[in-house]
């Protein structure tokens, strides 16, 4: 696969897809050229059936947004730019397989903003994380205000983005930021085994049950329960859930077509 200016793509079996923020110099913070390179990457990923997303070297995950590009900008330069941000945040939120972040150092501004559009995410034991925006003289603009307090909780996420208090790998793991803590050498193996996991199984009910658990949640509870049932009836006819149920009776593993 073709790598792009900021990025480097590589694939792996089971139609995963490794995205690698290869900015190391800059501690993989993304300027415009990431943005770019991301959402497209991410609006054309569903031809795979996972994605894995993390940064080179160890020291970093993402720290955000590229200051020293940002630092020239005009105010109508700064609104353009950042709707390129908006997008590619987006793309990674709207990407209809799952994404899972594989956090190998410090997750800053902008780059926990990333992680927090992931399905979800392994983290080094050494990463440290935080909303740093409002000691900028900005706020979180790429979701960071939502799903930090989603994820988290309404009071401790205004601490942590009014102080731009930074938190800890293990904060991160006891608060729901990140499923597991690694040692720096295994995040990614770990990572990418779960993406394994995810990439074994039927990849139509995978989607299916992602969107039903994302959009079910912007629901009250009797709508969401609609809502998944409307996902669930669009698997009973693929050809998938037969293989499936044919599968399990003739005790072999299933062979998945994603139709």
């Amino acid at each position: 696969m073709e790598d792009h200016a900021t990025l480097r793509l590589e694939e792996r079996p089971q139609d995963v897809l490794l995205v690698t923020l290869d900015r190391p110099e800059v501690a993989n913070a993304f300027n415009t050229q990431t943005a770019l390179d991301l959402t497209a990457v991410f609006e054309s990923a569903g031809s795979h059936r996972c994605v894995v997303l993390t940064g080179a070297g160890e020291r970093a995950f993402c720290a955000g947004g590229d200051l020293k590009e940002r630092n020239a900008l005009t105010d109508e330069q700064w609104h353009a730019q950042h709707k390129i941000f908006e997008r590619m945040f987006r793309a990674v939120r709207d990407c209809p397989v799952p994404v899972i972040a594989a956090v190998n150092g410090a997750a800053y501004a902008g780059g926990l903003e990333l992680l927090l559009h992931c399905d979800f995410a392994y983290t080094s034991k050494n990463a440290r994380f935080a909303l740093t925006e409002v000691s900028l003289g900005i706020m979180p603009g790429g979701g960071g205000t939502q799903t930090l307090a989603r994820a988290i909780g309404e009071r401790r996420a205004k601490e942590v983005i009014l102080a731009a208090r930074p938190f800890s790998a293990e904060e991160a793991l006891a608060w729901g930021v990140v499923n597991k803590l690694c040692e720096p050498d295994e995040v990614l193996p770990e990572t990418l085994g779960a993406a394994s996991r995810v990439a074994a199984n039927a990849p139509l009910a995978v989607r299916q049950a992602k969107r039903a658990i994302h959009g079910g949640l912007q629901m009250q509870l009797g709508d969401a329960m609609r809502f998944e049932i409307e996902n669930y009836n669009r698997l009973v006819g693929s050809e998938d859930r037969r293989e499936g149920i044919r599968a399990f009776n003739e005790k072999r593993k299933p062979v998945f077509k994603g139709r």
